[in-house]
């Protein structure tokens, strides 16, 4: 094997491709980067038998071939070299000679031979999204995700296409997160893609005008984004009937500025931390919520201007439930719509079923 190519675009490529590789394996060829040259082109793949990663780049080859070399100290010697064209090279007993310039690394590689096949899966459905939608739905909900590996189904989010709508939900027992948008596609279809892989795809768009293509099989999915190909497996089991956990009736509901209520549960949630846990307490007048919290650190308290219709109530959340479903909100208003007793709080925008999330409230003492 040898060839030239680009330093810019070999890096690039191996730094994406690299998130894919195990941190520790017992198989040492999951911890390198396979690459394949032929026909005027490299491609680089990486699997930790979850997650594959594979790409595609330009380079001038000279003799075709195949090696895994360790992702680690490949990806090392790739930045620190001081020139932009690069030759790689290896011999018949795995040696492969990295130059640039003046510069010569010889690293020792693996057979391709023991790098395992990435998974090869019939598409049973296939659908475009522009590829800033897809962003940030995955973002206001992949938050949501549980990591308890005791209940490995909620670890993802179920992705629902039904009505020409793409819908993401993720629970973690606490809070739910929903988020939909009009995709084209006359299917009628749901499955569960691992946080970790939806972790990934987001750290891959970064062109937002492109469009994703999204593959689904059985048993994989693959998330074709701008030359990169994300391929994992999805987790099988039965989902939460969301539709039924979501509470259908209010005694109070209320418009508020979102930013300006994350900033008030910010400053009480300076009371608490890993050790001293209190949830912040809501009191829900006509106009105005008073925010408090009482912890063995001190006491904080706060008041944000709302518009009520309903019931006065007081009710109280984990700060960093509440703080994190508030930060997702795309919108400067939104709605909170509480029922009654102990039932979880519905935060929607004020116009339209875009997104979803719900908060599970926090039992309050007497203690204030």
């Amino acid at each position: 094997m040898k060839l030239n190519c680009l330093r810019t675009d070999i890096v690039q490529a191996v730094t994406n491709v690299q998130r894919a590789v195990s941190s520790k394996s017992t198989m040492p060829a999951l911890e390198g980067i396979l690459l394949k040259v032929y026909d005027g082109k490299i491609n680089l793949s990486a699997y930790d038998l979850e997650i594959g990663i594979t790409t595609d780049i330009e380079a001038t080859i000279l003799e075709q071939g195949e090696i895994v070399l360790s992702a680690k100290l490949f990806s090392d010697i790739l930045r620190k070299l001081p020139e932009e064209i690069i030759t790689i090279e290896t011999d018949e007993r795995m040696i492969t000679y990295i130059t640039s310039g003046q510069v010569e690394f010889q690293i020792i590689g693996m057979s391709a031979v023991e790098f395992p096949d990435l998974p090869v899966f019939e598409a049973n459905d296939t659908i475009k999204i522009s590829s800033s939608v897809l962003k940030d739905m995955i973002r206001q909900t992949v938050y949501a995700v549980s990591d308890n590996k005791e209940k490995p189904i909620y670890t993802g989010s179920l992705f629902e296409i039904e009505n020409k709508k793409l819908r993401i939900v993720a629970v973690d027992g606490y809070r739910m997160a929903i988020r939909e948008e009009a995709v084209d596609s006359d299917s009628k279809t749901d499955f569960v893609v691992p946080g970790k892989t939806q972790n990934e795809v987001l750290k891959l768009i970064t062109e937002e005008e492109k469009e994703v293509e999204i593959l689904i099989g059985q048993r994989h999915v693959s998330f074709n984004i701008d030359g990169y190909s994300v391929i994992s497996r999805l987790i099988e089991g039965t989902f939460l009937n969301y539709r039924a956990t979501i509470p259908n009736e209010s005694v109070c509901e209320l418009v508020i500025n979102s930013k300006r209520m994350m900033s008030a549960v910010e400053r009480m949630s300076l009371m608490t931390n890993e050790k001293i846990k209190s949830p912040v307490r809501c009191a829900i007048g006509k106009d105005e919520m008073k925010i408090s919290c009482i912890t063995t650190v001190g006491k904080a308290s706060d008041s944000v201007p709302i518009i009520a219709t309903g019931e006065e109530m007081e009710i109280g959340f984990n700060n960093r439930y509440l703080i994190d479903a508030l930060r997702y909100c795309d919108t400067d208003e939104v709605r909170f719509v509480l029922g009654s007793g102990f039932k979880p709080m519905l935060i929607k925008p004020i116009k339209g079923e875009s997104f979803l999330f719900v908060v599970g409230p926090m039992r309050l003492s007497n203690d204030y």
